[in-house]
C-alpha cells in the first residue's frame, strides 16, 4: 500500500539522515568519556542520556546508524553482485550440470547461518566490521540466486524470449537484455528486505562481539554493554533497541509498499 511505502520511507530516511549528519556533526564526541556524567537519564543536555562511561547515547546511535547501514548496504551489494548472475546462469542452463552445481552450492551455504559463517571467518581473520560484511554478504548470495532463478525460469518460456532466441541472441545476451530488466522490480524489493535483515544480522554479530570493534559504536554492542545494567539504567538498552526496531520496521514497510507499487497486477487495479 502507498501508506506503507510513505511511512517506511520516512522512517528509513530518518536514520539515513542521522548517519549522514554524523559524518560532520554529533551533539558530543561519541568517544568522549565523562565519569561524573555516567548513567544520566534523558535530559536537556543529553537528549537520550549517557552510558556507563558518560558517553552521549544520541551521538553513539547516530554513528552506530552509519556503521549498521554501511555494513548492511555493502553486504547486500555483495549478495546481489554475485547472486543475480548465478541465478541468471542457472535459469539459462536449467537442468544442466551448471544449474545443479549452483543450486547445490546455494543449499550448502544455506546450511550455515550468517552467525556461524561469521564465527568461522573471525576464527581465522579476527573480529571486525569487514568480516561481518563478508559473512552477511556470503549468506545473501544464495538468497538472490534463488529469487533470480525462480523469476527467470518463468520468463524463459515466454514468447518474446523465444523470439529473441530465434533471432540468434545468445543465452547471456538474452539474460542481460530481456530477463534482468523484467526481474529488476523483484530484486529491488528483495534487496530492501535483505537490507533490513542485514542490519539485524550486524546488530546480532556485534552483540556477540563479532561485528564492529571499539571505539566504533554499534547498536548491537550497545545492547550487549547495557544487558548488565537494565535494572539500573533501562534507557541504555531501550534507546539502541528502539533504533533497531524502527529502522527494520521502516525498511520492511518500504519493501512491502514497493512490492505492491511495482506489482503490475495491482497497478492495473489502481488504474
Amino acid at each position: 500500500m502507498k501508506r506503507n511505502l510513505i511511512l517506511g520511507a520516512c522512517l528509513s530516511s530518518l536514520f539515513v539522515l542521522a548517519a549522514l549528519i554524523s559524518f560532520i556533526w554529533t551533539p558530543f564526541d561519541h568517544t568522549a568519556m565523562s565519569i561524573p556524567d555516567r548513567l544520566q537519564t534523558p535530559n536537556a543536555t543529553h537528549l537520550l542520556g549517557t552510558d556507563h562511561f558518560g558517553r552521549d547515547i544520541l551521538s553513539m546511535i547516530m554513528v552506530g546508524a552509519r556503521t549498521s547501514i554501511a555494513v548492511a548496504l555493502v553486504a547486500v551489494g555483495i549478495g546481489m553482485a554475485l547472486g543475480v548472475p548465478l541465478g541468471l546462469a542457472a535459469a539459462a542452463r536449467k537442468g544442466s550440470w551448471l544449474d545443479e552445481f549452483i543450486m547445490r552450492g546455494n543449499d550448502l551455504i544455506f546450511a550455515f547461518p550468517s552467525l556461524v559463517i561469521a564465527i568461522l571467518i573471525t576464527a581465522v581473520f579476527g573480529a571486525g566490521a569487514i568480516n561481518a560484511i563478508i559473512a552477511i554478504g556470503i549468506f545473501n548470495i544464495p538468497v538472490f540466486a534463488r529469487i533470480t532463478r525462480g523469476a527467470a525460469l518463468s520468463l524463459w518460456e515466454r514468447e518474446f524470449i523465444m523470439a529473441a532466441r530465434v533471432a540468434g541472441k545468445s543465452a547471456a545476451r538474452i539474460s542481460a537484455e530481456h530477463i534482468l530488466p523484467n526481474v529488476a522490480n523483484l530484486l529491488i524489493v528483495q534487496g530492501t528486505i535483505q537490507f533490513s535483515l542485514g542490519i539485524l544480522a550486524e546488530a546480532g554479530l556485534s552483540y556477540v562481539g563479532l561485528g564492529a570493534q571499539p571505539p566504533t559504536p554499534s547498536w548491537g554492542r550497545m545492547l550487549a554493554d547495557a544487558q548488565t545494567m537494565v535494572s539500573l539504567a533501562p534507557h541504555l538498552a531501550l534507546m539502541p533497541g528502539v533504533a533497531i526496531i524502527l529502522t527494520v520496521l521502516g525498511l520492511n514497510l518500504m519493501g512491502d509498499g514497493l512490492r505492491d507499487y511495482l506489482d503490475p497486477r495491482l497497478r492495473v487495479q489502481r488504474t
